[in-house]
């Protein structure tokens, strides 16, 4: 691992808190949840001891235990879909309760995994235990569930948001918790040292065409989502009984022109630039889209598709390094590939990159918001091709930019700990008086 200078936190008071439960978006094959769920076993750990019991609820539990060691301090504990009276039953036997779920706050991925955080909440609360959201986001809400939001997050007794953006929605929602900003856990991942050179690794033992460096796009189909709940869907649809994928004619005819204008851009950068082309799928999901734009490349022999089911966060995160330009739909690609200063560009379709790219302040520039309407679908990879070619031409046009706030957000990202610890000792001593 890479060396990082920790000291553990003692205070024979926080011995109160023997059992934790992380309660998050566990055993999905997905890059960001997987380096969220290790930074911040090691933050408990090295405030609460190695000997602290950690319970890790999930709906896969095969998935997890690729990457997560289950032992006598630290218990995977499946749980069905219908998660209602597990997650009752596991949140009474704990002293502490954390959301580790980046995406925690928001209805874009599904309804059913926000109120699953909710009712982790909700159970906390009756049952008096202390519940903190842990270095998380807010993003776009129904009706119903911004009064949920309001409703039950106001129950949590600390609110840590890895952007500011996403703890003034919190705010503005009318969410009552104490609310602290932060940033994201995973810029404090660390890597292998092993899985140093990963990429040319991997691209050498494929015997693809070798261009001059290495072009990323993260992608994703944002024509899946939200995962409904239904009684029965089509098969091809299925996501895990009772939840679907939203799909539709439309929306698989929108999916269709998202891998086109893909594979189009991949043929460009190939063409124009003579890049290798890395196509990544951050979750297991994205593998259907990212095999499209290479099937419907020109150029297939120069791509390649680098997926979290095949490599774990450690090799993912050090692909995301290797990388001489990222252009992003995946918010956790952009957060990891910041350490070496990797240039980026998005294609955002909710308010996670627009945070982020906002506390870096390259919103304006390299933000492109994914239109809703297909009358401006050709515009936005217009600009897309006119961006990428300046970041190619002229990487430090936000190289240096990232430099200086990938520092920032890691002291940031460093904060949580400390917030965390500061917390748990003045729960001890306001339980005392």
């Amino acid at each position: 691992m890479e060396i990082e200078e920790t000291t553990q936190i003692k205070n024979k008071n926080l011995n109160k808190f023997k059992k934790v439960l992380l309660m998050g978006y566990n055993g999905a094959n997905n890059t960001g949840s997987e380096t969220r769920l290790i930074s911040i076993i090691e933050d408990v750990r090295n405030i609460l001891g190695n000997d602290v019991e950690l319970t890790i609820p999930t709906l896969n539990e095969k998935n997890l235990r690729r990457y997560i060691k289950e032992d006598e301090h630290l218990k995977i504990v499946p749980i069905p879909s219908i998660y209602f009276f597990a997650l009752k039953n596991i949140v009474k036997k704990q002293d502490l309760v954390l959301l580790v779920e980046g995406s925690c706050y928001m209805d874009t991925w599904t309804s059913a995994l926000l109120w699953a955080f909710l009712w982790t909440t909700r159970c906390a609360f009756n049952y008096g235990i202390p519940c903190i959201a842990y270095a998380v986001d807010s993003g776009e809400l129904s009706r119903f569930n911004r009064f949920l939001v309001k409703r039950e997050a106001s129950k949590t007794d600390l609110i840590i948001t890895r952007t500011k953006y996403a703890g003034n929605r919190l705010i503005d929602i009318g969410v009552k918790a104490p609310i602290k900003n932060t940033a994201d856990c995973a810029f404090s991942f660390k890597t292998n040292f092993q899985d140093q050179n990963i990429l040319k690794k991997i691209w050498n033992s494929e015997n693809l065409v070798h261009g001059n460096g290495f072009v990323g796009i993260a992608v994703v189909d944002f024509h899946l989502w939200p995962v409904v709940i239904r009684p029965w869907g089509r098969k091809a649809d299925l996501y895990k009984w009772p939840y679907y994928f939203s799909r539709s004619k439309s929306r698989v005819i929108k999916s269709r022109k998202l891998s086109d204008n893909w594979a189009k851009e991949a043929d460009r950068i190939v063409e124009e630039h003579n890049k290798n082309l890395i196509i990544i799928c951050m979750e297991e999901l994205d593998e259907k889209i990212a095999v499209e734009i290479k099937n419907k490349m020109k150029h297939s022999d120069s791509a390649l598709i680098v997926s979290a089911r095949k490599y774990n966060a450690s090799q993912m995160t050090e692909v995301l390094r290797s990388l001489e330009l990222l252009i992003t739909s995946r918010y956790h690609a952009g957060v990891l590939s910041m350490k070496n200063s990797v240039p980026q560009i998005a294609i955002g379709h909710d308010q996670r990159l627009k945070g982020l790219y906002k506390d870096i302040k390259i919103d304006k520039e390299f933000l492109l918001s994914y239109p809703k309407t297909d009358s401006k679908l050709a515009g936005i990879w217009k600009i897309l091709s006119k961006r990428v070619d300046q970041l190619i031409e002229n990487p430090n046009q936000n190289k240096e930019l990232i430099e200086k706030c990938y520092q920032k957000q890691l002291k940031l990202s460093q904060n949580n700990k400390k917030i965390l610890s500061n917390f748990l000792s003045n729960h001890v001593q306001d339980v005392k008086v």
